[in-house]
């Protein structure tokens, strides 16, 4: 050591606030205490270095991290799941480390099971040795045939939904079980849909065609949307027996339509009347009153009409004066229809009403034709404290004024032709369109001195539901169908329990409904369809009424008409000529749970199947369909149709708002199942026959529903979330986002299932038998209890229908995280 090195160091400066050590000298430090210190800055050197060097690294390491998380954005997405099973054979499944199986996928998961499960029989119905119905019993749906008009909708998702469910739960309980398909050929909706294709792609008309070629135009479109239909069908996982598969106009279907009208008609059910019927310009047919649709309008309102480049107005009554004859008196009268005007045949007037005690059997001018009307008498068309209790009677074109004029015999006027023209009753005016003659009516009364003045009217206006049409009342001869005794043995068969009904306000519109029932009309004056096989007799020489129902004869075929009319007119020389009309649809799809099963036949499925256990659809076909089967069921087969009929609700969309193509928020449910972009939405809309300014209120519609398009779901969250919704009320407000929650249940089930196939192994063999082994540990008795009870709780609620309840007793059956860690328990 120097000498320097040996030199004591000054003492430091006192820190602030020592104490002074002024009157004491520091004390010397050894050489052994600097050292010390010396070693022990130096260490703490050291780590003052690392600690920095440390947060260096970290600090580098985020960076790492960072950039990493950036890169693994980039990186290509695990490898989509490739199928290789060949259609029909059993899924070759996967291994559960196979990179395609990282996640979740519907896809996936539900690819490739149902061709297999359709070649093996496995929808088949299952019978004992000897060919009977399993001891456990008999369960069988017949399916609601859809429209062969496009696609399935998401009502029909709910539809398959809940049925497939109770199939498939009956056959787990061993049953002899039938879940039968078909389809519809829908003739008015069709019919329309394809003229309107023609004429878009064309400008041709069916008429262009011909009846023969028009129906072969027909029938393409039928083979194209019944093969899309029944893949929509096959990815909802519809457990159909398709070796049963019906459509109306298959030649046994037919032959079942025949026979049941000869067999009506033999025995005056069915009968040839002249009678207002509900007419549709646009589709140029007759509807039944159940295809109609009353919209109240407050007052006046401008309406669009097919056919019509200007809106119409509506909600306006206009009053006008009729000129009394040999007089300079007037009666003054009102209509919210000035153009029929030419078909009035009588004003009426109260009986009791003083005012026109003097006018009684008097007569009034028609001011546009030669011809004078009377004034009638009529205390139930008159309501002396209304305007000016007198009412125009228009019999040809009112149904109000129709029994009127039934009651005092007066002269029916029809004045229009098919296509909604003034015809020739109409004198100089004829030609003109109905709603183009309705202001020059006014302004030709105005011109005569006879107009009076108009105000608002809030009135009913019924309309086309297919077209939007406005219903025009028309005398035409048309088929009917006599219901006042059949619905009484219908309203018997549920009052005796033969028949079940739900939920009970279903039951109660059934009633409502059947006691108040009309005659129905069955025959429409389309091309697609069931020719009605009723021929008119031409008698040589005779100019006979076809309105006359006596010179009508039904037939299964022409021979039988003709024997059939050679005993009625014994001594004539005729002629047969068969009815151009179609029967209406509902009269075919009313058959359906026998025809399909080969009625009137005596087939062995009739024996096994009928009547059908249950009928399941929406409450809104309660009257067009549901009652009809029935009817005609009890009719014609002498026993109900089905035991039991549960009617779901109706799907909305999110907003409450009814599915409609022109609010684009129409929901196809294999873009639920596979998904689809909001583009590609969009593109669907230009493939149907919207309307250009349709279409962009569509897209918007779509945009608001569907923002970021709908997200892949797979088929099982779409079943489980449509079943969840069905709470027995009377609409479903579907939300997509509830449907895309559920995916993730069923991921969970998913990942549940892999961890727990994963800890198994690849050589694990499950036990050749059921059953306990009476050592279970406390955990694995508490999952079984609790399974259990999962159990219990679904097969009741299905049994009592309560679609809700099971989907909740399966969701909340024990957290599957916690079962997950419990398995690891066990195994």
């Amino acid at each position: 050591m120097s000498e320097k090195e040996q030199q004591p160091k000054p003492a430091a400066a006192p820190a602030a606030g020592a104490p002074s050590t002024e009157q004491q000298p520091p004390k010397q430090k050894t050489a052994k205490e600097i050292e010390k210190e010396k070693k022990k800055a130096e260490k703490l050197a050291k780590f003052e270095a690392k600690k920095a060097k440390q947060k260096l690294l970290a600090q580098n390491q985020n960076k790492n991290n960072d950039k990493k998380k950036k890169e693994k954005k980039k990186e290509e997405p695990a490898p989509q799941f490739v199928d290789k099973t060949v259609p029909g054979e059993k899924k070759i499944l996967v291994s559960l480390t196979d990179p395609s199986f990282s996640a979740y996928s519907p896809k996936a998961v539900e690819s490739s099971w149902y061709q297999w499960w359709v070649k093996e029989g496995y929808f088949s119905p299952e019978f004992t040795e000897d060919g009977k119905v399993k001891p456990e019993g008999l369960f069988c749906i017949p399916a609601p045939p859809p429209n062969v008009t496009g696609a399935l909708h998401i009502g029909h998702a709910l539809t398959v939904s809940i049925q497939d469910a109770l199939i498939r739960y009956n056959r787990m309980k061993g049953k002899t079980v039938l879940y039968l398909p078909g389809f519809d050929h829908a003739g008015i909706a069709t019919q329309s849909i394809v003229e309107k294709t023609i004429w878009a792609k064309e400008k041709k008309t069916r008429h262009d065609y011909g009846r023969e070629e028009f129906i072969k135009k027909v029938w393409e479109w039928k083979d194209v949307y019944k093969n899309r239909i029944q893949g929509q069908f096959e990815k909802l996982g519809a457990s159909y027996d398709w070796d049963r598969e019906a459509f109306t106009l298959d030649p046994k279907l037919s032959a079942a339509v025949t026979e049941a009208f000869v067999k009506l008609h033999e025995d005056g059910t069915i009968y040839r009347d002249l009678r207002l019927v509900n007419w549709s310009v646009k589709l140029n047919t007759a509807l039944s009153n159940l295809e109609v649709e009353n919209k109240t309008i407050p007052g006046k309102t401008l309406i669009s009409v097919p056919g019509y480049e200007e809106k119409v107005e509506f909600g306006v009554l206009t009053s006008f004066a009729y000129q009394v004859v040999g007089s300079d008196e007037k009666v003054v009268v009102a209509t919210t229809r000035p153009e029929t005007i030419f078909g009035d045949t009588a004003v009426a007037v109260h009986p009791k009403d003083s005012r026109y005690f003097h006018l009684h059997g008097k007569f009034l001018k028609h001011p546009f034709l030669n011809r004078n009307i009377p004034i009638i008498t009529d205390g139930e068309a008159v309501d002396m404290e209304f305007g000016t209790g007198a009412v125009k009677i228009t019999p040809g074109h009112d149904n109000n004024d129709y029994n009127t004029g039934k009651r005092h015999n007066l002269e029916f006027i029809n004045i229009f032709t098919d296509d909604g023209k003034l015809n020739n009753n109409c004198g100089e005016w004829e030609g003109i369109r109905r709603f183009d003659a309705r202001p020059l009516v006014i302004k030709k009364l105005k011109e005569l001195g006879l107009y009076v003045g108009e105000e608002d009217n809030e009135m009913t206006l019924p309309t086309c539901s297919r077209s939007g049409d406005i219903i025009e009342p028309y005398l035409k001869p048309q088929w009917y169908v006599s219901q006042k005794k059949m619905a009484a043995a219908a309203i018997a068969a549920v009052k005796e329990g033969k028949i079940k009904i739900q939920p009970k306000t279903s039951e109660a519109d059934y009633f409502r409904w059947l006691e108040d029932i009309h005659d129905w009309c069955i025959s429409r004056q389309l091309w697609w369809g069931h020719r009605c096989p009723v021929y008119f007799v031409h008698i040589e020489g005779e100019t006979n009424d076809q309105n006359d129902g006596k010179y009508w004869v039904s037939g299964r075929t022409i021979e039988e008409a003709q024997a059939k009319a050679e005993k009625l007119f014994p001594n004539a020389k005729f002629t047969l000529e068969q009815d151009e009309d179609v029967l209406d649809t509902w009269f075919s799809s009313g058959l359906w749970p026998f025809s399909t099963l080969g009625w009137p036949e005596k087939s062995e499925d009739m024996k096994n199947f009928y009547p059908m256990s249950m009928l399941e659809t929406g409450w809104d076909i309660l009257f067009f369909w549901v009652t009809r089967m029935i009817l005609l069921g009890l009719k014609l087969t002498g026993d109900v149709p089905f035991k039991e009929v549960f009617c779901h609700s109706l799907v909305r969309d999110a907003q409450g708002r009814k599915m409609s193509k022109s609010l684009g928020n129409v929901i196809d449910p294999s873009d639920v199942i596979a998904g689809i972009s909001l583009e590609d939405l969009h593109k669907q809309l230009l493939v149907g026959n919207l309307d250009p300014r349709e279409v962009e209120k569509a897209k918007a519609g779509q945009k608001a529903s569907y923002p970021n398009g709908i997200p892949e779901c797979g088929t099982d969250a779409l079943r489980f979330a449509l079943c969840a919704y069905s709470t027995g009320g009377r609409d479903i407000n579907l939300d997509i986002l509830r449907v895309a929650g559920y995916r993730k249940f069923c991921n969970k089930i998913f990942q549940a299932t892999k961890f727990v196939l994963m800890r198994l192994g690849d050589d694990y063999k499950p036990p050749a038998k059921a059953g306990l082994s009476g050592k279970e540990s406390l955990v694995e008795q508490w999952i079984l209890h609790k399974l259990t009870k999962c159990a219990q709780q679904v097969n009741k609620d299905l049994d009592e229908r309560e679609f809700y309840g099971s989907t909740q007793a399966i969701y909340t059956y024990c957290p599957l995280e916690t079962l997950c860690t419990l398995l690891s328990m066990v195994l």
